[in-house]
């Protein structure tokens, strides 16, 4: 499976409004980026990540979301669009599938080599960028959560780059399904216990979700 990278887009923490008298602070709106943009480490260069206990870190150094997926959610919206990087994501792309990737499947983009780690789950913040929308809710229900991703190998990504899946575990658990069990079907927790590539902090829940 082949596609292409829409956007590259990076962001800094800002104030979205207040949260019990204290100003909540949030990199989630992100901007397209021209020419290429570094990838190393755990992030994006310039990409600023808020709250590290729930975001960033190794498992969740990028953040892919489907360019399909942003226009669908325009229209359920009642929206004209929604640009790219608006709820978050860093590589927006187009004919790839995060959703259906499988936990631990590796994407060549560009230079750069990816693996799947774990799907979003919505928190308040996504609510602050759709205020009145319902949309944390609906994004855990809708099962089109985008992909986090591990750097493999480190390089620099652009828009245009091709993203090409070089390799997909044998377990077949999607980034859908793990969506799914830690959402909605607790009951199923022991499946997520084969996948060793799942986000460590998915693991952990998994192992204590009897």
């Amino acid at each position: 499976m082949s596609g292409t990278v829409l956007s590259v887009n990076v962001g800094r923490a800002r104030e979205h409004g207040a949260s019990r008298g204290r100003p909540v602070r949030s990199a989630i709106r992100k901007a397209p980026q021209p020419g290429r943009v570094a990838l190393h480490g755990e992030a994006l260069a310039g990409d600023e990540q808020v709250e590290r206990r729930y975001h960033g870190g190794p498992d969740q150094a990028v953040y892919a979301y489907a360019s399909e997926d942003l226009a669908w959610w325009a229209t359920e919206l009642g929206l004209d669009a929604i640009s790219p990087g608006t709820i978050g994501e860093n590589l927006t792309t187009r004919d790839v599938d995060p959703n259906g990737a499988v936990i631990g499947e590796r994407w060549r983009v560009g230079p750069v080599l990816l693996a799947v780690t774990a799907p979003r789950i919505p928190c308040a913040k996504l609510g602050r960028v759709f205020p009145g929308t319902g949309i944390v809710r609906r994004f855990a229900h809708a099962g089109r959560t985008g992909a986090y991703l591990r750097i493999l190998e480190p390089g620099d990504v652009g828009a245009g780059d091709a993203v090409t899946v070089v390799d997909r575990p044998a377990h077949g658990v999607t980034v859908a399904d793990v969506a799914r069990i830690v959402q909605h079907e607790r009951h199923r927790a022991a499946e997520l216990r084969a996948v060793p590539e799942l986000a460590s902090r998915l693991a952990a829940w998994a192992a204590d979700a009897d």
